[in-house]
């Protein structure tokens, strides 16, 4: 059995979280599916998955195997690329990694408009809030919120954004104005994983010399940024995000930000790609079209932060 074909098997097996599903994406039979595993793994000599009647999951060796082999896939197609050179158009598929709130909003509608333009290419927008190893998971491109330490990654700065407080203006109406950090221990906390669940750090400002810390009892926990923004919109209580999560909702005035004194400097936005993926048609398309319109898409996000 060819080896670089049955990676493709295992990767495709890892990838759908199930033999049939490997089988369905690539028209081959489970049976065959099962063979190519079997095959790798009497080649490596280890077991890669674990397998019940339900269950599909990776052993420790099958999780660094699998890493592996999407470098070497990865590296298999920049091959063929290179050798085609110019006359190779976008097709194939493109793997795409975004924060879930920014997947879910403008991240979908820039790649809904791109496999509109580039019918050859089939795009896998994988959104999560936890970091991801491009390399290890195949992805071609990615959206991170965050200064970059030094990589080999290519990136490309798109905006910025801020880390604001913000609530309705019907909440403000009813339970005073917010004016110093401090203001917070006396609101209704709507709490969030990402941003501190019982309490909050303000940097140091020139009313301030030292970062304060902010202790509180929240009313609402939740995981889910949209979910905390609708529950902020309806009045019942003052939360913390990033600009971008809101910027609906600050258009339309649903959303007032405050403490804006007191904020952390701006966080930049980059789209970000492993070494030499760039020379992949259908990864410099997809960047090409992306970057333009976050950028336009984060110079609104800024204007309408600045003045709310």
């Amino acid at each position: 059995m060819d080896r670089i074909d049955a990676m493709k098997v295992f990767v495709a097996t890892v990838d759908e979280g199930s033999l049939a599903g490997a089988a369905r994406r690539l028209g081959r039979s489970p049976a065959a599916v099962s063979r190519a595993i079997a095959f790798l793994e009497a080649h490596t000599g280890t077991a890669l998955l674990h397998r019940t009647t339900r269950t599909l999951k990776l052993s420790v060796a099958g999780e660094r195997y699998a890493a592996a082999c999407r470098r070497i896939l990865l590296d298999l197609d920049d091959a063929d690329v290179i050798a085609a050179g110019e006359r190779s158009a976008p097709r194939g598929m493109l793997t795409v990694s975004a924060p879930l709130a920014a997947g879910e909003t403008f991240m979908r509608e820039i790649a809904d408009a791109f496999i509109e333009r580039y019918p050859d290419v089939v795009v896998r927008l994988q959104l999560s809030d936890l970091p991801v190893s491009l390399i290890d998971e195949g992805v071609d491109v990615a959206m991170r919120v965050a200064h970059l330490p030094d990589s080999s990654l290519v990136a490309t700065q798109v905006g910025e954004v801020r880390r604001i407080v913000a609530a309705s203006p019907a909440y403000l109406a009813a339970h005073g104005p917010i004016e110093t950090p401090s203001d917070l221990a006396k609101q209704q906390i709507v709490s969030m994983t990402y941003f501190g669940i019982d309490s909050w750090r303000f940097p140091a400002t020139g009313r301030n010399a030292v970062p304060q810390v902010v202790q509180f009892m929240p009313r609402l926990i939740v995981n889910s940024i949209r979910a905390a923004i609708a529950s902020v919109v309806a009045g019942h209580g003052v939360a913390r995000m990033l600009t971008y999560h809101i910027v609906d909702e600050l258009e339309r005035g649903a959303l007032s930000i405050v403490l804006q004194d007191h904020e952390h400097p701006p966080m930049p936005v980059h789209i970000i790609t492993p070494q030499g993926r760039l020379a992949v048609p259908k990864v410099r398309a997809f960047v090409d079209f992306a970057v333009p319109r976050l950028r336009k898409h984060f110079a609104r996000v800024h204007k309408l932060a600045s003045r709310a």
